[in-house]
């Protein structure tokens, strides 16, 4: 009987958006498993991590290290458990190639086992790709309109206030007060973290109550201010 491999990943963000929970992904690969015959030799789970980098999860690295050894066939849900960039799912997918492994993907009904099946994988790993690219240039675009209109675009920054339509920010006097403070005692040479004892010595409220000031701090407050 033939080995089989399998990973799950899933992340905060993914498991929100997608509804595809760890578990959900080890019961297709289990039946998987079974309708083809294979012997799940072992699972591998990446539990909250970012499917941005493949070097930064260990599972998916055990996994691979598990299905090279094995020569056997390493069976995801789908890509996007995998990987998120089409670099890094191609080099996956050359790494088990080299060793005599292959890939399976349920979702996309992926199998590299075939000539065929490498060609429509390297095909849908770059479209997969050119969907996300899609998606993160129409929220930059949508952001920056957002931002254009003087509404929330994330946390509010320091020196400015959040209206009741819970959109629209206006600034907040007393924090504008506060950063031409920063901004005179920078350019009398004083670095940042002894800006911020200065202002911690003051009592000077930061955004959040009760919260320190720190060098990071008064350095974002001031590169956002001036970015050049």
């Amino acid at each position: 009987m033939q080995t089989a491999i399998g990973y799950v990943r899933v992340s905060t963000e993914g498991q929100a958006k997608e509804g595809v929970s760890l578990e959900a992904q080890q019961r297709k690969i289990e039946a998987w498993c079974v309708a083809n015959d294979f012997e799940l030799g072992g699972l591998f789970v990446d539990a909250g991590i970012s499917g941005k980098r493949q070097d930064n999860r260990p599972e998916l690295q055990n996994a691979l290290s598990a299905v090279t050894k094995a020569k056997g066939v390493l069976v995801v849900y789908s890509l996007s458990r995998l990987a998120r960039s089409t670099k890094d799912t191609i080099n996956i997918s050359e790494r088990l190639d080299k060793a005599g492994a292959d890939l399976v993907s349920l979702s996309e009904k992926l199998d590299t086992t075939s000539a065929a099946g490498k060609m429509v994988f390297r095909v849908m790993a770059v479209l997969a790709e050119f969907e996300r690219d899609q998606i993160s240039e129409r929220t930059s675009t949508a952001m920056a309109h957002k931002k254009s209109k003087g509404e929330r675009v994330g946390t509010i920054p320091f020196g400015y206030t959040l209206l009741a339509d819970g959109e629209t920010l206006v600034e907040d006097r007393k924090e504008q007060g506060i950063i031409e403070l920063l901004e005179l005692l920078r350019e009398s040479g004083l670095s940042y973290g002894k800006i911020s004892d200065i202002l911690n010595r003051k009592s000077v409220p930061t955004k959040k109550t009760g919260a320190k000031w720190q060098g990071t701090t008064v350095r974002n407050i001031l590169m956002a201010k001036n970015p050049t």
